[in-house]
């Protein structure tokens, strides 16, 4: 009934953990068998092992969350070495999102990852590029098109590129990372939003600028992903503020192939389980037999 196939990748059903809010799976398997997801997309990960941001990272707004971690995580060798093998005893699809500050870094990070089992490269183009300035690839469309498409000439994996709200336009930019070889995309990752400590008289966050993330953001987010989905032919992932089995009904319907949940991880540890136990009950409520009946309906 939930089964759904991206890139001639086969899940179980369509709810997948979004990255940077499900470390590597094993945490959440304390309070239930994470293996019943269709995936967990990894930590945010870097060629070299990054400490991630000082001071305050996680910061709690009205409806949703702000972060500013900065991508900690244990590096590519790491990853391989110590999370996979975990991972894999999850026994769920494995997508690892990659980062980095230039695209050497990139390049180098999925070279390492393109002979192991994760079956999806989830590409994250809101890193800045350290050698343009600081400007994230993901925020013009020429440079996102260029950027995908040398690393599509590197990925043995399919490649999920991860697109982000704060894109000059995102429907563009969807279609030049199709146009560049991307074979399926994922949205949105966090839109920019700032906080202020009124007491302190300075920002909430080292960096000045965070995150956000949230129910706060789902509006936002379904809006893009219906847009990107009408746009696109390629498989498309939605996520942001999906809190029920009925906010993913909504992402599916809009045209999503599947979804990812993030922040309601910390609120609601249980969610995924709940989630795709809710979206059961629904399509049988609705007398649907196979959830791909509604992607796209609206």
């Amino acid at each position: 009934m939930l089964k759904v196939n991206i890139n001639g990748v086969d899940f179980k059903n369509p709810v997948i953990a979004a990255s940077g809010t499900f470390g590597f799976g094993a945490e959440y398997n304390n309070f239930y068998d994470v293996g019943m997801l269709g995936g967990i997309s990894s930590k945010g990960l870097t060629l070299n092992v990054k400490p991630g941001n000082d001071g305050m990272r996680v910061y709690e707004t009205p409806s949703g969350m702000m972060n500013s971690v900065g991508l900690q995580n244990p590096g590519i060798d790491g990853f391989i070495e110590h999370e996979l093998p975990e991972m894999q005893k999850l026994g769920t699809n494995i997508l690892a999102n990659v980062g980095g500050g230039c695209f050497e870094d990139y390049a180098k990070a999925i070279e390492k990852l393109n002979d192991t089992s994760v079956q999806i490269i989830e590409l994250n183009i809101s890193c800045p590029n350290v050698k343009a300035g600081g400007m994230a690839y993901g925020i013009k469309s020429k440079v996102a098109y260029d950027f995908v498409s040398e690393i599509k000439k590197i990925s043995k994996k399919p490649l999920m590129v991860k697109l982000s709200p704060n894109a000059e336009d995102i429907v563009d930019m969807a279609v030049k990372c199709q146009e560049a070889g991307a074979d399926s995309l994922s949205l949105i990752n966090t839109l920019k939003g700032f906080a202020i400590d009124i007491y302190k008289r300075k920002p909430i966050f080292n960096n000045i600028y965070a995150g956000l993330s949230g129910p706060a953001v789902k509006p936002i987010a379904l809006r893009m992903v219906h847009e990107v989905s009408k746009a696109v032919t390629i498989p498309v992932v939605g996520l942001g503020g999906i809190s029920t089995g009925k906010d993913a009904i909504e992402f599916m319907m809009a045209g999503a192939r599947a979804i990812q949940i993030g922040t309601i991880n910390f609120a609601n540890p249980m969610a995924g389980k709940e989630i795709i136990e809710e979206m059961e009950a629904f399509c049988k409520s609705e007398g649907i037999k196979d959830i791909n009946e509604i992607v796209g309906i609206v």
